[in-house]
């Protein structure tokens, strides 16, 4: 059974959330926009901009057109309803293949927004990148295991960690990032033997999607979990309401009323 948690009371900061690795679960949850990021500030420690955007409200078939205007747009959005959780951008696909792009976009990112940090995909071949941003005052947020940019070159969404080796290699890949200065570590899409086997390794925090409850914390995109979302359902998505149906059931009787002339009625008319 749930229980109810204490919201978040004061504003969240990255040594509190390292202090919380083994200690108590770090929530986080996709936002895209300032009334969204307002309803889940002090619910959650953490708030990411997503490049997933693109699929959920963009229509598009994959993240990898997603652009860093885009995601400052909606970066800038988010901050502007989020008081009390941390605001993460997720860097686009091809905007840090360098250190000195990724220094140069996330220099825009930190400039044109409030975001407390960046997240980038890849393993060990990223350390130097990460190196040059934290180098530069910038706080790093590496992506491990099933990576969303990478699904043109992998052929696909493929669980990671089904065998002894590849879970070696995301260990190696995720302590070289801690090495490089990421204050955190997202896990996505892996076996949870994988995913507890890298959180033990490291001494950052961990962040699981699809990647079982042995993670330092969890995120969903919200539109999945509030079943806004309708082209499909990944395995690791638990519906926490009903969005779509609640809103065409709405807009259904609206349409009615307004049909029929019931509505506005008196109550609502000056």
């Amino acid at each position: 059974m749930s229980i109810h948690t204490p919201k978040i009371d004061k504003k969240v900061t990255l040594s509190a959330l390292q202090a919380m690795k083994g200690k108590e679960p770090i929530v986080m949850v996709t936002a895209y926009d300032a009334l969204f990021a307002k309803l889940f500030d002090g619910e959650v420690e953490m708030i990411l901009v997503g490049d997933s955007l693109n699929m959920s409200f963009l229509g598009k078939p994959d993240t990898l057109s997603a652009t860093l205007e885009q995601m400052i747009y909606h970066t800038q959005a988010v901050c502007n309803g989020a008081e009390k959780s941390i605001v993460v951008l997720d860097m686009p696909f091809g905007t840090y293949t360098t250190p000195e792009m990724a220094v140069a976009n996330a220099t825009k990112v930190y400039q044109q927004t409030d975001a407390q940090a960046i997240k980038i995909e890849g393993g060990k071949e990223r350390a130097p990148i990460i190196k040059a941003l934290v180098d530069n005052g910038i706080a790093v947020v590496a992506h491990v295991g099933l990576m969303p940019q990478f699904v043109r070159s992998e052929g696909g969404y493929k669980v990671r960690g089904k065998d002894a080796e590849d879970i070696q290699q995301m260990i190696e890949d995720a302590k070289a990032l801690e090495a490089a200065g990421a204050f955190m570590v997202l896990v996505e899409g892996v076996k949870a033997e994988a995913a507890k086997a890298i959180t033990d390794a490291v001494s950052i925090p961990t962040i699981g999607i699809g990647a079982g409850n042995v993670t330092d914390g969890q995120v969903l995109v919200w539109s999945d979990m509030f079943d806004f979302f309708e082209a499909f359902t990944p395995k690791f998505v638990k519906k926490y309401g009903k969005g779509a149906l609640m809103i065409k059931e709405g807009l259904q009787q609206y349409r009615d009323e307004v049909k029929s002339r019931e509505f506005p009625s008196e109550e609502y008319s000056y």
